[in-house]
């Protein structure tokens, strides 16, 4: 089920925002301002982000510029109680998907949300743990990795590796959060455990090896869309 941040400086909004897309089925997490985003984006997991745009200490303008800059790439759909087609175009051209003009109806915000993700989501997911992109097909049920349809050996970590970038299609990594999250340690800087997985992973990968990108200075992407 997709996971989305509201970011609002206004705790009734995030409220009422969350029980409709609870009810809706969507897992939800609170922001109150953009910075306070900005570090629970760094930890990846999101599939799309609702942004307002006036807030105190970091407005969503700048929130969203930020994301792209650090390369991260979730879904935005922003909210703004501002009618100009100005702030529209302003937001779309900034790298957002939709937007919301407030006040707005919760059943269209819904609806609007599951239109982006629709056109978003980065993989397809069947509910017995199914993710496919492209030629690439990783089952977490059993454990199973195909490429092409041919069955893809590889060993426990590799696979948890895989997982958690594909569960974080678009958004660049950096190699602590790498390790943080697979390997459950932390980052001293020498230690090259995350490349040495990356090439024995793309290796196994062959055809679909460029979907897992470098992205420099930082980590790794998984982007199988901009290997195509």
């Amino acid at each position: 089920m997709a996971k989305i941040l509201i970011v609002d400086d206004e705790p009734r909004i995030r409220e009422l925002i969350r029980e409709h897309l609870q009810y809706a089925g969507y897992v939800c997490e609170e922001a109150g301002d953009g910075s306070a985003a900005l570090s629970l984006l760094s930890g990846g997991g999101y599939d799309l982000v609702i942004l307002d745009l006036m807030m105190p200490f970091m407005d969503g303008m700048t929130c969203l510029r930020e994301m792209r800059t650090r390369h991260i790439n979730t879904p935005v759909i922003i909210l703004t109680a501002r009618g100009e087609e100005y702030d529209k175009l302003a937001g779309l051209e900034g790298g957002a998907d939709d937007y919301v003009v407030k006040p707005f109806s919760p059943r269209e915000l819904v609806a609007r949300v599951k239109a982006v993700l629709n056109r978003t989501m980065p993989r397809s997911e069947s509910a017995d743990g199914t993710m496919t992109f492209g030629e690439l097909t990783i089952d977490t049920a059993s454990h199973t990795v195909r490429v092409s349809g041919e069955e893809v050996s590889l060993t426990p970590k590799e696979f948890d590796l895989l997982v958690f970038l594909a569960s974080n299609k678009g958004i660049a990594l950096s190699r602590e959060k790498i390790l943080q999250k697979v390997w459950n340690y932390d980052y001293f800087g020498e230690d090259r455990t995350v490349d040495t997985h990356v090439k024995m992973l793309r290796g196994h990968l062959g055809k679909c090896r460029g979907y897992i990108a470098t992205v420099w200075g930082i980590g790794y992407k998984f982007d199988p869309d901009a290997a195509r």
